[in-house]
């Protein structure tokens, strides 16, 4: 199968990328609107970019009906956002919050999470999950005809539950984090294992 992307539509090509572009982990992104509700929306277009400072970014496409999405708008308005890890046992209320729900109604609220104050930004945390990052907006670039717009922050403050941080490092398999795949899949972690960086003078 040989197949030029200069011939498909938005909707081929978002199908394909995010099929060939896994797993990937998910942002579970808080934000408030110019009310004081609180939005919680989970993007998997998520990874971090730098480490001095260190920075994250997440894309952003269009709502259905051609805006922006509001967390998109909460991010741009006050530069704050929080990403918040999804674990398994978080998996389906993270789901619920996917849905296209009217402006102005709080995700959180809907299904009974709580939010957190933060401490750095504007923006609570999700209480109910163990590792959340205070990020302030750095950059925000709008990209291609699908007018996507990729988020880039600086995380400011990390919270990581003690239960699930060892040795200078989150405890992957406690938080069991959960992936993105294609469609409506997701998966688990699975059994992790070790590949030793090789020296350059073993490659040559």
């Amino acid at each position: 199968m040989r197949i030029d992307t200069r011939s498909i539509d938005g909707r081929r090509a978002h199908d394909l990328l995010k099929s060939c572009v896994v797993p990937r982990p998910i942002a579970w992104i808080s934000t408030i609107d110019g009310s004081g509700v609180v939005n919680a929306a989970p993007y998997s277009c998520f990874t971090f970019v730098a480490t001095e400072p260190p920075m994250v970014c997440f894309s952003v496409e269009r709502a259905l009906a051609g805006g922006k999405k509001d967390t998109l708008l909460n991010a741009e308005e006050t530069g704050d956002f929080v990403v918040n890890m999804v674990p398994e046992s978080l998996a389906e209320v993270m789901n619920q919050c996917a849905e296209d729900i009217a402006h102005g109604v709080s995700e959180l609220d809907r299904i009974g999470l709580h939010p957190q104050s933060s401490e750095m930004v504007l923006f609570p945390r999700i209480a109910e999950s163990p590792v959340s990052l205070e990020c302030r907006v750095a950059k925000v670039l709008e990209l291609g005809r699908s007018r996507h717009s990729l988020v880039i922050g600086e995380v400011l403050l990390l919270h990581i539950q003690d239960d699930f941080y060892a040795q200078g490092t989150v405890d992957l398999q406690r938080l069991r984090p959960v992936g993105r795949l294609a469609g409506n899949q997701y998966c688990k972690l699975g059994e992790p294992f070790e590949l030793p960086r090789p020296w350059l003078d073993e490659v040559c």
